[in-house]
């Protein structure tokens, strides 16, 4: 049967890796973006999460990667994070099986040693977060000057987790000549003026509005009062295994993501795995690999996992917490759906949260459909320590207000510390009694003064 990549000129090896894979048909926004990125042009790519960014710009960029005995890399891939890096460099390595293609992942919270010494062996692609990639090129074991492609891949949530000063110290160390590739699911202010300072002549490819959800996605809203009632609610959710077979739910940080867990942890203690900034890196790709497999079917995780996270399969995705930025939204529900496969996804926001639910709307142009609580969902009296009211001590009688209120505290002077500073004891002892001039300057001084 043939292909509908046979529209692409690639060579043998690559086809080879590609039908093991079991390519079919390119997605859309890899049909629009071969041609350009093989042409050399510089190129920012929208396209929903999910859509297959990451094969659109390795298909023709190691089509163009000719064999090579250079020490240093040709070829330069900066992400976010360090899962999307092992992710990025496994792709490299499946479409890389038949052909001689070297690659290195590196990645902080792990042994630099090791990278250098693999760096020395000789490199051609080196796929890096932007903090460790500067200090390899800062201890000398990694130059930068043979790159003649840079791809940054998810730009804007580099912007976003404040890469911005980072990329631009990359940038002064890259061959002025070369070529730009960038890809993001949504194109922001930011993005734009990355572009107007630091690239020229950009093509943009486009194959879906900013800010547009995957049209296979469900999407559906619960209005609840607080987080215990949430988890109250998540807890019935899950008992339908067969239906929630593999869910995934953001928090908005990594110790409501601790506390999700504990609580969720009596009920679905085997079922359930978490990963957030503050876990290990060995404990982190553990979890990803046990929900990956099947061994665990709930992931609690934060936004800045959500762009390091390429599982196949999620059946839901659980927004636990309203995320304060709609990009955010757009990426965290692309966790589902993919692969032109059906998702869901269930947003869950309390009062508070009510405003952000409504930019998210605004952002996507689209009314989420709400639901209501079930009846059987206990509303829980417990509060967490940030929904808690502040006590205010309204009549409290040792505080004065108003005109009774203290001002700013004042202390007279002691005797020693009202003395000025007259510039040490020969300025205005020595000087004064005996004429003596402190140097030879002085001196020379005086003399001219007195002719």
């Amino acid at each position: 049967m043939m292909s509908k990549f046979d529209g692409f000129k690639v060579s043998t090896p690559l086809r080879n890796a590609m039908d093991e894979m079991g390519f079919v048909a390119p997605t859309p926004i890899q049909e629009a973006s071969f041609s350009v990125i093989l042409s050399g042009k510089d190129m920012l790519g929208i396209a929903q999460t999910g859509t297959g960014k990451t094969i659109a710009y390795l298909l023709p960029l190691l089509q163009g990667l000719p064999f090579s005995k250079e020490r240093h890399p040709r070829i330069l891939v900066l992400v976010p994070t360090r899962e999307l890096v092992l992710q990025v460099v496994e792709e490299i390595e499946k479409l890389g099986k038949y052909s001689s293609i070297r690659a290195i992942g590196v990645y902080g919270g792990t042994n630099m040693n090791r990278q250098r010494e693999t760096l020395a062996e000789g490199i051609d692609i080196v796929v890096a977060t932007p903090g460790r990639l500067y200090d390899l090129v800062l201890s000398r074991a990694l130059q930068l000057k043979t790159v003649k492609k840079l791809v940054i891949d998810e730009v804007d949530v580099m912007l976003d987790l404040g890469f911005r000063f980072q990329l631009t110290n990359i940038f002064e160390l890259l061959p002025e000549r070369r070529q730009n590739i960038m890809f993001s699911a949504t194109m922001s202010e930011e993005i734009d003026g990355l572009i107007q300072n630091f690239f020229k002549a950009v093509q943009k490819v486009s194959v879906a509005a900013s800010g547009t959800p995957l049209g296979n996605i469900a999407q559906c809203c619960y209005a609840v009062p607080n987080f215990y009632t949430k988890v109250n609610f998540l807890v019935h959710l899950l008992r339908e295994a067969a239906v929630y077979s593999k869910v995934l739910v953001f928090v908005s940080n990594k110790q409501r993501a601790d506390l999700l867990f504990h609580a969720l942890e009596e009920f679905y203690g085997e079922e359930l795995c978490v990963i957030h900034s503050n876990k290990s890196q060995n404990y982190r790709l553990r979890s990803i690999k046990q929900f990956d497999e099947g061994t665990n079917r709930i992931l609690v995780t934060t936004d800045i996992m959500a762009r390091g996270l390429d599982l196949e399969e999620i059946s839901h995705v659980v927004n636990f917490d309203t995320s304060s930025y709609p990009e955010n939204y757009i990426h965290r529900i692309g966790r589902t759906g993919r692969a032109e496969k059906q998702g869901t996804s269930l947003l869950l926001f309390t009062e508070k949260e009510l405003s952000a639910k409504q930019a998210i709307e605004a952002f996507m142009d689209y009314r989420i459909p709400e639901k209501t609580l079930p009846k059987s969902i206990e509303i829980s009296t417990i509060l967490t320590s940030e929904e808690r009211p502040k006590t205010v001590e309204a009549n409290n009688p040792h505080k004065r207000t108003g005109e009774n209120a203290p001002g700013p505290s004042f202390h007279e002077k002691s005797e020693k510390n009202k003395k000025k500073n007259k510039g040490g004891s020969y300025r205005h002892k020595i000087k004064a009694k005996y004429k003596k001039p402190k140097s030879r300057g002085d001196k020379n001084s005086n003399r001219r003064r007195r002719g």
